[in-house]
This record gives C-alpha cells, sequence and structure tokens, in this order.
C-alpha cells in the first residue's frame, strides 16, 4: 500500500507501508477496489458516465456499444455481441478475481426476462413483496388514490 499523501515527506515517496492485517473489510477497500476497477476500464476505452458513475460504456468503430454497471463487488455486462464479452471478461479476469453467474435474473428489485429478440425488465416481485410487508397485497386498486384538489 502507497503511504497516504498526509504523511509523505521528500524521503518517503519510494516506500510503502506494510500492512499488519489485510486491507479488505477496512473503510478504504471499497473505494481502493473501485478506483483499481475503474483505472482498468478507463484503460480498456471505457468512458464513465457522469451523472452516475458505476455507469460504464465504450462506443466501437461500428458502433456498437457494450455497457457495464456496477454495484459493490457485482458487475452487469450488456452488449449486442458474444464474442466482445467474452474478450472483456477475459481482460477483467486477467486484473481481478472473477466469479462468473449465470444469466441475470433478479438485481436490485429488478426482475429481468429474455427472448431471442427482447429483453423485459420488471419491478412486479419487488412490488408484490412490497404490498405482502405492508399489508396491502389484498387492496383494491383505485385510478386515482386521492380526491383531486
Amino acid at each position: 500500500m502507497r503511504i497516504p499523501p498526509s504523511f509523505e515527506e521528500k524521503n518517503t515517496r519510494e516506500k510503502v507501508c506494510k500492512l499488519k492485517k489485510s486491507l479488505y473489510g477496512l473503510k478504504q477497500s471499497p473505494r481502493a477496489w473501485f478506483k483499481r476497477f475503474s483505472d482498468t476500464l478507463h484503460k480498456l476505452g471505457y468512458k464513465q458516465g457522469q451523472a452516475d458513475h458505476t455507469l460504464f460504456t465504450r462506443i466501437d468503430v461500428d458502433g456498437r456499444r457494450t455497457i457495464l454497471i456496477v454495484y459493490v463487488e457485482d458487475i452487469i455486462t450488456m452488449r449486442d455481441n458474444n464474442q466482445k464479452i467474452e474478450k472483456l471478461k477475459h481482460q477483467l479476469r486477467k486484473a481481478f478475481k472473477v466469479k462468473e453467474l449465470k444469466e441475470l435474473r433478479y438485481f436490485l428489485g429488478l426482475e429481468v426476462a429474455r427472448s431471442k429478440e427482447v429483453m423485459f425488465i420488471s419491478r412486479r416481485k419487488y412490488t408484490l413483496d412490497l404490498l405482502r410487508e405492508t399489508g396491502k397485497l389484498g387492496c383494491k386498486h383505485a385510478s386515482t388514490p386521492l380526491k383531486p384538489n
């Protein structure tokens, strides 16, 4: 680990800190991991989103787009070309320990279903669970829950 900027002096610039315990689990570990991850993606030609810093995109010469979304240490990749996705996974495996899961079905309350041509994203399960938790599952729906004005 490099010496933090507040502790640097002229003669310590080439030195490093010896950790007495693992960096994993410390407050700065998520920030250090994300910095390393985003630096890796920048080197691969990805641009980080301005409104959402966990969104990375890359547009190839042929106009095809690759999208990555990161939540904690989970990464979702989207692309219309499977060969490019495999290449990206290979590049990420070089830099990180990667555990690949099956196709996405649920993520942060989103339910994902797909056919050959279309991907459907829904919050049906999340909404039903929320209604069940609040005891509102059997309630009748209304087009306007409150009287106007």
